[in-house]
């Protein structure tokens, strides 16, 4: 049952919370709003449940007009970031409470509630604990009330407001493998909202980055991670290096260095705003040509993970790289060994002389002065 969003626009007074957003979410599917606080994906979401209305725009549901339903017809099972549990009831009656307040012409008996909530309970791996109260129960169980008494009332959308934000790292990555299996296993269509990119890149099909107001990019997590289709997108997926660059007859300068490459022919001569992330960063002998030349400045180790704040000449700004902390180890690379930086993919967006900003349009941009095999070796 496919969901159909067309040019919504909502404002709060001053504010313009939707700018013509539009998005379809297919049967089944596993969708994650992404951006930073006011980029409007709880407005969306908020929108889809029936609590706001959009100022523009049309949703339709296998073709009819979802917004023409009102929230309580709607058949949506919605958890919040702060669980919204009832404190005076048992975990039993929690879940039980959205098939107890439904018109008695459509009520389950007390027998089939009964036999609803105790399988939803063993869902959720909370059997055995329905005569607790959620005071008696920790963060990550009570986030699992929650999301069985959405499951509760067999909903057509399950939306999901940031229901992981309240609980501590470990906790939140296992719930959030959970439900990623019990997504699988129900087949629900989900609308999931987060500003962790960790999450969304984890959990969801699709992946839909907001930005005041607007999508910037939709796509697969390997998609918009490795294929940002705008600036803010680079800078908000990720960890990234931002250069300022110019180009000149197909031959992109950064810090004084160029890269030639065919991949830019057409593009008119100019500025142009340049990401690389840091595993795109590969460390060669200091003697070898083709890249930067700069040193070791600092190394951070975390783990399996050792990231080098790389200091190269002819660029302001320092350049984080990541490489692993074996190879790290075995290389002897340390602060002020000195070294070539050689970017294995640059993305380039060239600055719109009209008003400045950088243009939508991407060119990825592969070194041309070392092969491939070259830089196998320097892994």
């Amino acid at each position: 049952m496919s969901f159909e969003l067309n040019d919504l626009d909502k404002r709060f007074g001053d504010f313009q919370a939707l700018q013509g957003v539009s998005l379809s979410v297919k049967p089944g599917e596993f969708i994650a709003l992404l951006g930073p606080s006011g980029s409007g994906k709880t407005t969306l979401l908020r929108i889809l449940a029936g609590l706001e209305f959009p100022d523009r725009g049309t949703v339709e549901h296998e073709g009819h007009d979802w917004l023409a339903l009102p929230a309580r017809k709607r058949g949506v099972g919605l958890v919040f970031q702060h669980y919204a549990l009832f404190r005076h009831l048992t975990v039993f009656e929690n879940v039980a409470f959205g098939l107890r307040i439904k018109p008695w012409r459509s009520r389950p008996s007390r027998a089939e509630i009964a036999t609803t909530v105790a399988q939803l309970l063993k869902r959720v791996q909370l059997d055995g604990m329905g005569e607790r109260y959620p005071g008696q129960l920790s963060g990550g169980q009570r986030q699992r009330v929650a999301l069985a008494r959405a499951l509760a009332v067999n909903p057509t959308l399950l939306l999901l407001d940031e229901p992981f934000g309240a609980l501590d790292a470990q906790v939140r990555a296992n719930l959030r493998r959970w439900l990623r299996h019990l997504h699988e296993e129900l087949g629900l269509t989900t609308v999931f909202v987060t500003h962790d990119q960790e999450e969304a890149l984890e959990l969801a099909d699709r992946v839909v980055v907001m930005n005041k107001g607007r999508i910037e990019q939709i796509g697969t997590p390997e998609e918009i991670y490795q294929q940002p289709a705008t600036p803010f997108a680079f800078e908000f997926i990720g960890r990234s290096n931002r250069l300022e660059g110019k180009v000149a007859k197909g031959v992109l300068a950064l810090g004084g260095t160029p890269f030639d490459t065919e991949s830019l022919e057409g593009v008119d001569d100019g500025p142009a705003q340049v990401y690389v992330r840091p595993e795109h960063l590969a460390l060669a002998p200091a003697q070898v040509e083709g890249g930067w030349h700069g040193r070791i400045a600092h190394v951070f180790l975390a783990g399996s993970i050792a990231n080098l704040e790389l200091e190269i000449t002819g660029l302001a700004q320092p350049l984080l790289a990541e490489m692993g902390g074996e190879e790290v180890l075995r290389r002897g690379l340390r602060a002020g060994s000195v070294v070539t930086i050689q970017p294995r993919v640059l993305t380039a967006f060239p600055i719109d002389r009209t008003d400045g900003r950088p243009s939508a349009k991407l060119r990825r941009v592969l070194h041309p002065r070392y092969s491939q095999a070259s830089v196998a070796r320097l892994r």
